[in-house]
């Protein structure tokens, strides 16, 4: 064998073994790297996105809907991870978007409609609690600008014995989910209301409806971020300070005397005193027969 043949043997040779080795040290930091992205501090995972704007009402196709990564603990805990389980359910039926939603929003559980694909009150109540209707005008409604997503007080102001007039807290800190026939909670516009509908306990709800046939049930509305609980659940018209009013009237009876033709209006008793002293103020010209 040549030289020359044995020196282009060893090239060979040697050119394999480095693409050998490299060929390792690619795959090891591609499999460092995989590791890295899975378990370590930045890892991501798939989350179902809106690939769109969808309005409300809108039911989810596959083209309106995308996978993206998003990072692990920045993840919503209601988010989808593969979009066959938005688009069927547990049923197999066509979900709806119960809000607005922009392009690249992530799709929450909470904001599309459950099976059966229905648009209404029954997907928004949380569970255990209940829709209860509150009959309102234009002062119980919070001059019309209680709208879907606000929080209010439900008060009462009823007649009780001889308290008379008395308003109680019927429920505190509820969540508005309708006005008259909207449940939109992106509405900004004022509503004159006559039906507030309010999320509450199964206890409030019975309260409410009992409430509504003895009184009137008015609303207060809420500061967005004020949770706090009402100190005063009860108020009577004492409460209202202040001391009570007397008329200025007179106090006691008039006697009218008369002597012949002439008539006298000045002699004036009380109650207290009786005719005794009335008496003893007629001359006795008068009392005589």
């Amino acid at each position: 064998m040549s030289i020359r043949t044995l020196a282009t043997l060893g090239v060979a040779v040697l050119l394999g073994l480095i693409a050998v080795i490299l060929v390792r040290s690619y795959l090891g930091n591609a499999a460092q790297n995989a590791a890295t992205q899975t378990a370590g501090p930045g890892a991501t995972v798939s989350i179902v996105v809106a690939a769109r704007p969808l309005a409300r009402g809108a039911v989810l196709q596959a083209d309106a809907l995308k996978i993206v990564s998003y990072p692990q603990d920045a993840a919503p805990a209601e988010a989808f991870h593969s979009i066959p389980d938005v688009l069927n359910g547990d049923s197999g039926n066509q979900r709806v978007a119960l809000r607005d939603m922009v392009a690249n929003e992530p799709v929450l559980s909470g904001n599309i409609s459950g099976a059966g694909g229905r648009l209404g009150l029954s997907g928004v109540v949380a569970p255990g609690m209940r829709a209860v209707s509150v009959r309102s005008g234009d002062v119980a409604g919070v001059g019309g600008f209680v709208l879907p997503g606000d929080r209010v007080d439900i008060l009462l102001t009823r007649s009780e014995g001889n308290q008379g007039t008395v308003t109680q807290v019927l429920a505190e800190n509820v969540r508005v989910l309708g006005v008259d026939q909207m449940d939109n909670v992106e509405a900004n516009k004022p509503v004159v209301a006559k039906v507030v509908t309010v999320e509450v306990t199964p206890e409030q709800a019975q309260t409410i409806s009992l409430a509504q046939a003895v009184g009137s049930v008015t609303l207060t509305l809420r500061h967005v971020a004020d949770s706090a609980p009402l100190v005063k659940k009860f108020m009577t018209i004492s409460d209202l300070g202040g001391a009570p009013h007397h008329g200025a009237g007179r106090s006691g009876y008039s006697i009218r005397v008369i002597r012949g033709v002439d008539a006298s209006n000045g002699f004036a008793v009380s109650v207290g005193n009786g005719l005794k002293t009335a008496s003893s103020a007629v001359p006795a010209a008068v009392r005589a027969p």
